[in-house]
């Protein structure tokens, strides 16, 4: 990958928008359940495709034709990873969250050499070194002895599940079945598609949506049954919604999508690493905790592992 300052932006984005989603599903605990949140989420998410992508609902056959991949991609992309997020944040905290969560590139390689036979390159094994070293920072707040002290919940299990599914979400996304590629015009450029003729990228995000709706509504019907608490309506409750629904939902997964073309699954997973730093800053201005002179140094080796695992 050439890492351009364009590809660099777009691939920080989400980042960004998903650090926003874990703090704000942090502080809406206690307002609305977990899984609840999620289906709400992407319900609103959906109605707000639906002007864009409201065509590709007439081609019934062809979503027939890929009912599979497309249902198992919105399973693990939209309903199941953030289920277990907004489940973990019951837990956990936000930086705990995105911290295990940026161990992303462990998990896209490992995905990418089994299931599909990229080998790591040892600029990207170096890269995952060093950016993993970035988070051990934020884990231990600067003080390594502090690790030996560090508690993990059940929340943070809950992220690992997640993230593996996102892996798995973001090699298929790349790289769909064989008898699915090459049909019409790329959703997504330089990347190989399952996407016929004439989709574009709502209408791709669309579908994934609605099937990812399907498993994000009924893990809500069984925690409703079970007896969860009602939903504390307020103008805070109705903003954050419609920021989890616009920011971390289509604009990020655009931006993702696009990072994924352009630069691949495994280069793309390294951007993830800058979840915990933006989480560490945004708890700092929204949850009053002032950030450290370790975040800089996180920062910097995060940073230090985009760059070395980018270049060829």
């Amino acid at each position: 990958m050439h890492l351009t300052p364009k590809t660099a932006l777009l691939m920080s984005l989400p980042p960004l928008l998903w650090a926003g989603n874990a703090v704000l599903g942090r502080m809406a605990v206690g307002s609305v359940p977990p899984l609840t949140l999620n289906a709400m989420r992407w319900l609103l998410a959906f109605l707000l495709l639906l002007p864009l992508g409201w065509r590709v609902l007439r081609t019934p056959r062809e979503l027939l034709a890929r009912w599979r991949h497309l249902l198992l991609l919105g399973t693990l992309g939209v309903g199941l990873y953030n289920a277990l997020q907004y489940l973990a944040l019951v837990s956990s905290t936000p930086i705990n969250v995105t911290i295990i969560a940026a161990s992303m590139p462990v998990w896209m390689l490992a995905v990418g050499a089994l299931c599909y036979g990229v080998r790591p390159r040892r600029n990207q094994m170096a890269g995952a070194v060093l950016s993993l070293a970035g988070v051990t920072l934020v884990i231990a707040r600067g003080e390594l002895a502090s690790l030996s002290r560090l508690q993990f919940v059940a929340g943070d299990l809950y992220i690992v599940v997640a993230i593996i599914g996102w892996s798995f979400y973001s090699w298929m996304l790349a790289h769909p079945p064989a008898h699915l590629r090459g049909e019409g015009r790329p959703l997504l450029r330089e990347t190989p598609t399952a996407a016929p003729r004439g989709w574009n990228w709502a209408e791709m995000l669309l579908v994934q949506v609605l099937a990812g709706l399907a498993f994000a509504g009924g893990a809500a019907a069984l925690e409703q049954a079970a007896g969860a608490s009602p939903i504390r309506w307020s103008g805070w409750v109705l903003a954050m919604l419609a920021f989890v629904a616009i920011g971390p939902s289509l604009i990020a997964y655009r931006c993702w999508s696009l990072g994924v073309a352009l630069a691949g699954p495994t280069a793309a997973s390294f951007f993830n690493n800058l979840t915990p730093v933006f989480a560490a800053l945004l708890s700092a201005a929204l949850l009053g905790e002032p950030p450290r002179p370790y975040h800089a140094g996180a920062f910097a080796l995060i940073v230090a592992g985009i760059v070395v695992s980018s270049r060829r």
